[in-house]
This record gives structure tokens, sequence and C-alpha cells, in this order.
């Protein structure tokens, strides 16, 4: 149902793809940037699995998923897999639903982390492969937070990068409403993080995900202020009710 979107209605530019088959079967974690709720993670099950498949760069023919890849887990707000029927349907398919520690139903909080929630996805790299987003939000240059950090030196799992982009102009906020067609998406996939797993510092985790994500404030400096306004007023634009 969704292969059109990123193969139809839009096309989508894949590199890197060939270090996906490489990689174990388990504790791998995949940090990306952050555009839309659910077509990025969508996207990237079809990258994967399709990479799995003998693909390389390419969903093109989407018999990849005949023999799908089950044990592909996703972090997500619980309040945001809650917000309707659509998204509690997509809950079951990977999700792993976490209670924000900074923000909930638009306002700022601060609220201790849930231990239950850190070893719910300790399970999950335990298991298999998970995807977060470690800004933890979809609006563009936000600083990562730091319990991703955390859970790369408690668990210790491979970390690959990715950077995608389009998708904020080709869907709604939420990712499940169309919102341009022919538009070009991308999806760069990088080598595994080099981390020092008992001597880097937080920040120091913290500094490698922005650079690999191209999130860091320096990437800011190269960016036209047009440009950034403009995703601005795209990461604002209606969300749709389901």
């Amino acid at each position: 149902m969704t292969h059109r979107r990123y193969r139809g209605f839009n096309k989508l530019k894949i590199e890197g793809s060939d270090i996906i088959k490489n990689l174990p079967d388990k504790n791998v974690l995949f940090i990306s940037n952050h555009q839309t709720y659910f077509a990025d993670v969508v996207a990237m099950l079809h990258v994967f699995n399709a990479s799995l498949s003998g693909r390389i760069d390419s969903i093109k023919n989407v018999g990849y998923l005949w023999r799908p890849k089950l044990n592909i887990y996703y972090v997500a707000a619980k309040e945001t897999m809650k917000a309707g029927i659509l998204p509690r349907i997509l809950a079951y398919a990977g999700s792993v639903s976490i209670e924000r520690t900074w923000r909930e139903n638009g306002v700022d909080i601060n609220r201790q982390v849930k231990m239950s929630d850190i070893s719910n996805i300790g399970v999950a790299l335990d298991d298999g492969w998970v995807i977060t987003f470690p800004q933890g939000t979809t609006k563009p240059f936000k600083p990562v937070r730091k319990g991703t950090a955390h859970l790369i030196k408690h668990f210790k799992p491979i970390v690959i990068p990715i950077v995608i982009d389009g998708f904020r102009r080709s869907f709604d906020k939420k990712g499940l409403m169309i919102k341009k067609r022919g538009i070009l998406q991308s999806m760069i996939i990088k080598n595994p993080l080099d981390i020092d797993y008992k001597n880097d510092s937080l920040e120091s985790i913290k500094e490698q995900i922005e650079y690999a994500i191209e999130q860091h404030p320096s990437f800011l400096k190269v960016i036209p202020k047009h440009v950034l306004e403009a995703e601005e007023k795209l990461d604002v634009t209606r969300q749709w009710n389901f």
C-alpha cells in the first residue's frame, strides 16, 4: 500500500544501502533526522528489506516484501502512537512507545525517565534492529537528546546514521497524507559510527550524532536563511486528524 509513495507519486533516491545487508541480525541502532511522524520509518522499512533482498540503492519491484525482516522496531512517543486509529494500528508494526521527558501534548514538562522505557528499547535491540530519531522532534536543527547517548553507552549497539530529505515537502506532518507529488526524496545511509563505548562522554557521543545526521549547529552556516524559513513553514503546515 505504501510502495508508490516512494516509487510512483514521488521518487526516493537512496545512497549507501549496501551497508544494510552486511549488518548483524540484532543490536543495531539506526539514528536519523526526522521530518514526519510515520513516512520516514516506512521508507526505511522498504529500503532495509529491499537491501536484504539484494537490491542496492533501489526499491524497485515490491516483491522484496514477501519475506520481510520482522524484527525491526522504531522508537516513538507514546502520545503520538495513541493519537488516532491509524497510529494505534501502526504501533503494532514494531513501535517501542516511550514517554517523553521534556514535552507532552505541546507543553514543556520535566519528567523523570521511565526505566521500563529504557528496558523495552534494550529488549528490542537484543531481538533485532531499532530505528530512533534522537532529536525527538520533526523540527530541523534541534539538539540531540542525551537519552540516545545513554542508550548507546549502555547497550553498545552498532550505530548507523541516516540522513533523509524531501519527506517534509512530500507529506503532511504525520506522514500519512500525500501533500505534494513529484518530489525527490532522499535517504543516505552512512557507515557505522566509531564510538568508544567506555571512554567517550555523553556530550562527545551527542556531538558525533549531530554531525552524522547533519543536524549540528555548524550546518546552519551553509544553509541560506530563506531555505530554513521555508522548512520551518512546512513543519507547521496543517496536521490531518484520523
